[in-house]
């Protein structure tokens, strides 16, 4: 099953796609999508360029489905606004597709990949290097991102053996067919 993970943000948006079969993870690409050329002001633009970024990549790396990071709430209301409208860009980019996409927080992220809850980015980028074998760390945003689509295969495995169990429960976090269960 190939999986797009997505960090979003209204600056970068992190996206990172593994392979996973089984137990099994395999790197395939990550990146950023970035809209710091484009005037800060200018949030429609900003947007569309989350939107067409997000199609591309779903176009050239053809996932199966999607995990993306639910957004927190900040200290600063205006920032959390924000970051909410760049996260449904990127969320009605992937539904357009007729892709399915399953939500975790940066919490449920951490602790699939680091073990725990509180982890820094440092230690998820590491984290995430060690499980993809990767050569190098890859960015903070992208390790996010790779870090979703990660905890997307180990929770995907899980609700598949409850599914063949005759367990299958939904979650709160899926959307399909403009519905959240």
């Amino acid at each position: 099953m190939r999986i797009l993970g997505i960090d979003p943000g209204l600056q970068t948006t992190g996206f990172g796609v593994i392979d996973a079969q089984g137990g099994e993870l395999n790197y395939v690409a990550s990146g950023t999508i970035t809209t710091t050329h484009l005037h800060k002001g200018d949030l429609p633009s900003r947007l569309k360029v989350l939107f067409d970024g997000i199609g591309e990549v779903r176009q050239r790396y053809q996932p199966a489905v999607a995990a993306v990071e639910i957004v927190f709430v900040n200290v600063n209301p205006q920032a959390t606004l924000l970051l909410g409208q760049a996260r449904g860009a990127c969320i009605t980019a992937l539904v357009a597709c007729d892709l399915a996409v399953a939500e975790y927080t940066a919490l449920q992220m951490k602790r699939a990949v680091a073990g725990h809850g509180q982890a820094a980015k440092a230690q998820v980028q590491e984290m995430v290097k060690r499980l993809l074998r990767l050569p190098g760390l890859p960015g903070k945003d992208a390790a996010d991102a790779l870090g979703l689509a990660i905890t997307h295969a180990h929770a995907g495995l899980t609700m598949q053996k409850l599914a063949a169990a005759g367990g299958e429960r939904r979650t709160s976090a899926m959307y399909k067919a403009g519905r959240s269960y």
